[in-house]
């Protein structure tokens, strides 16, 4: 047997560790010296795109940052873990914020960075409708979101749109967790208690319905109520006053995921979020991509208008969970989107 010399085995280890490293996606390995950050999501969803592209892209890690994500499961829960310092930066809705703000909290949550513009869940029927209006929804029994959270408080505005009262021309159940409505919606029997005709969904749930003949989407509440601040990235005052290099890193890594999906097709886009999405089809996935564009769902940059958190905060007066305005300046930081854009 031929013996191989100790230096021929290293130089192999060496040849072999180099062509991993060739092989290997550099987006996989981060830096030793990158500063950790504790990212929280609302929850995992296609909606959420340009924020999976600069994972994905190792936008994140060319700015320095290693950054770890985890899911909260819905506003409340994403907000407590940023409260108590289980999370550096919180992604849901900006009314969690305006919550905390009035309820007296010291070290506030402040949002700094806007993605996206749009409603991201649709209404999904227990049977096909052509035509669909609003007045159809009369009468029903849906099954809608967390109260006072933004996908019901959307809900419940485009129904007043139309001239529909949520609390007596319809049943709204609110009390399933969220992220489990598709599957509650899918099981149910007819006669069975909470047996619904509508449901309100996320993507993927929206599309999976449809895939299993469970259920029809017959609305974007995206395109139904218009341009509305849906999610935005939020940290503590004090992470902010104490952080600013680590959140403008952050926040240059997010525009370059907003600038990838502006300028890539749908078929690109989803390709690259994939990995985020084992459990789905690449072929739904680049749906679902599709449908949120041509709907407009994702701002251009991470500016948070005054504007826009005007109409927020009129959305949760007309939902009954505000009963006076909070300072716009004190809830909203637009030095890092400024930068970037």
């Amino acid at each position: 047997m031929r013996k191989i010399k100790p230096l021929s085995i290293l130089l192999a280890a060496v040849l072999a560790i180099s062509t991993l490293a060739t092989g290997c996606d550099r987006k996989s390995v981060p830096d030793a010296s990158a500063k950790k950050v504790i990212l929280n999501e609302v929850a995992h969803s296609i909606f959420y795109a340009p924020m999976y592209v600069a994972i994905e892209e190792g936008y994140f890690a060319d700015e320095g940052i290693n950054l770890e994500l985890v899911t909260g499961y819905g506003a409340d829960k994403t907000m407590t873990a940023l409260l108590t310092g289980e999370a550096d930066i919180g992604f849901m809705g900006s009314e969690a914020s305006v919550y905390t703000y009035l309820q007296g909290a010291q070290d506030y949550a402040v949002n700094f960075a806007q993605l996206t513009q749009r409603a991201g869940n649709f209404l999904v029927s227990r049977t096909p409708i052509d035509n669909f209006n609003w007045n159809m929804i009369k009468g029903t029994y849906v099954l809608g979101g967390r109260k006072g959270g933004m996908p019901q408080m959307v809900f419940e505005y485009i129904l007043k749109m139309n001239q529909i009262d949520p609390e007596t021309d319809l049943t709204i159940d609110t009390s399933i967790d969220f992220g489990s409505t598709a599957a509650a919606f899918a099981g149910a029997k007819e006669g069975d208690a909470g047996y619904a005709d509508f449901t309100v969904e996320f993507e993927p749930h929206a599309t999976s319905l449809e895939t299993q003949q469970k259920g029809y989407i017959v609305a974007s509440l995206g395109v139904d109520s218009g341009y509305v601040p849906y999610t935005a990235f939020s940290a503590r005052k004090s992470y902010i006053e104490e952080n600013p290099e680590t959140l403008l890193a952050f926040t240059k890594a997010l525009q370059k995921g907003m600038d990838y999906v502006a300028d890539h097709s749908a078929e690109e886009i989803a390709s690259v979020i994939k990995p985020q999405f084992p459990e789905t089809e690449l072929d739904t996935i680049t749906t679902i991509v599709t449908r949120y564009q041509t709907q407009d769902t994702w701002k251009k940059d991470l500016i948070y208008t005054e504007d826009s958190f005007q109409l927020l905060q009129n959305i949760l007066m007309e939902a009954g969970e505000l009963e006076e305005y909070v300072p716009y300046k004190d809830l909203v930081n637009n030095t890092f989107a400024e930068q970037v854009k």
